[in-house]
């Protein structure tokens, strides 16, 4: 198994022989990248990122990352590439275009999903990044893909591989595409060229996300504060702070806010069209569903504690926020007002005295 240049090449003839050779490489994990569906491929260092290191250990000690784990778990470990592949020289990043949000108000009960998590988005994304590896490993290279696995800090490589810029909503941005993408790598020790352009900071004076995020989370130009952001408390264990349930509106899984409000790939966003309404789930139906039919449907989510709990608790809140009368909602409130889990029964009694007050 090759390891890098020593030893290959004694005189510049040679050295610039396999230069072009891993250009040649380059090129071919790009095109395989991109004729698998990935949308955007580019090549970075895997250096350390020793500056995202030290943002990740303030904003934790800072309280800002909430209880989040992901990659503030062990920044050590998912700022440094080498955790992942020894002998780690590059890193070949990917994005994949999610679909279009919903537009378009839902029918009371009905619930919205984050654009990322509406289909399994990383299982296709983890498709392309695997035929990428396997170009470089027929080429006598180790290759390892890394998505949604806390183990790589994806929007740093994003960055750092000239795919876009980070936008003050902590996202990357793809010149003229937005945010709408998931994220990943292949991490290996062949020594690529790499990208040495940094895409320019495309947001300029914009603060659209700042002023536009429902619970106020973005407290300056790319930082979030966790403790207020939808997608994580959605997420998060325990009850939804009271303060923010009303914001939560009918949101049941991510929030999208900060990215439908930019206008970056807006024109590109709206031309598609509405996205399939299929991909909205029905409250009722999850406040119906039984555990295993709830982790059977929806168990790729991060789901705190894997306890579907968490999932109904949510679903309280939608309809605690949906406006208009509704037999069927006020009989799920009140079944669910004498659930024995402490937790549901006070989200139903918050949700039924919120329908009171629209």
């Amino acid at each position: 198994m090759r390891g890098g240049l020593g030893g290959f090449f004694c005189d510049d003839e040679g050295v610039n022989t396999q230069s072009q050779t891993l250009a040649a490489l380059a090129e071919r994990c790009q095109a395989a990248g991109l004729a698998a569906g990935l949308d955007a491929v580019g090549v970075c260092a895997a250096t350390p990122f020793s500056d995202v290191k030290v943002l990740l250990e303030e904003r934790r000690t800072a309280g800002l990352a909430a209880n989040m784990q992901f990659t503030y778990r062990n920044p050590a470990r998912s700022t440094t590439p080498q955790r992942i592949l020894e002998n780690a020289q590059t890193l070949v990043v990917a994005a994949l275009r999610t679909p279009a949000p919903r537009l378009n108000p839902a029918e009371p009960g009905q619930t919205r999903i984050a654009a990322y998590a509406r289909t399994d988005h990383y299982t296709e994304l983890k498709t392309g990044l695997e035929v990428i590896a396997e170009e470089l490993r027929q080429a006598g290279w180790q290759a390892r893909v890394v998505a949604d696995d806390n183990a790589l800090v994806d929007r740093a490589a994003a960055v750092r591989a000239g795919l876009g810029w980070y936008g003050k909503n902590a996202n990357v941005l793809l010149p003229g595409r937005g945010s709408w993408f998931v994220l990943g790598s292949v991490v290996t020790d062949a020594p690529l060229p790499v990208n040495q352009e940094p895409v320019p900071d495309g947001c300029g004076t914009c603060d659209k996300c700042i002023t536009g995020c429902p619970t106020g989370a973005i407290v300056k130009p790319g930082v979030v504060d966790a403790r207020r952001c939808i997608a994580w408390l959605v997420q998060a264990p325990g009850p939804i702070p009271v303060e923010f349930r009303e914001a939560m509106g009918d949101r049941i899984y991510g929030c999208d806010e900060c990215q439908e409000v930019c206008p970056v790939g807006r024109p590109e966003r709206t031309s598609e069209g509405n996205s399939d309404p299929t991909a909205d789930l029905d409250a009722l139906g999850i406040l119906n569903a039984t555990d295993q039919e709830l982790l059977d449907n929806y168990g790729r989510w991060y789901i705190a504690e894997r306890d579907p709990k968490y999932l109904r608790r949510n679903a309280l809140v939608v309809l605690g926020n949906a406006q208009g009368e509704n037999a069927q909602i006020d009989r799920c409130l009140e079944y669910y007002l004498d659930h024995y889990d402490p937790l549901l029964h006070e989200h139903a009694k918050w949700a039924i005295n919120q329908r009171a007050s629209l």
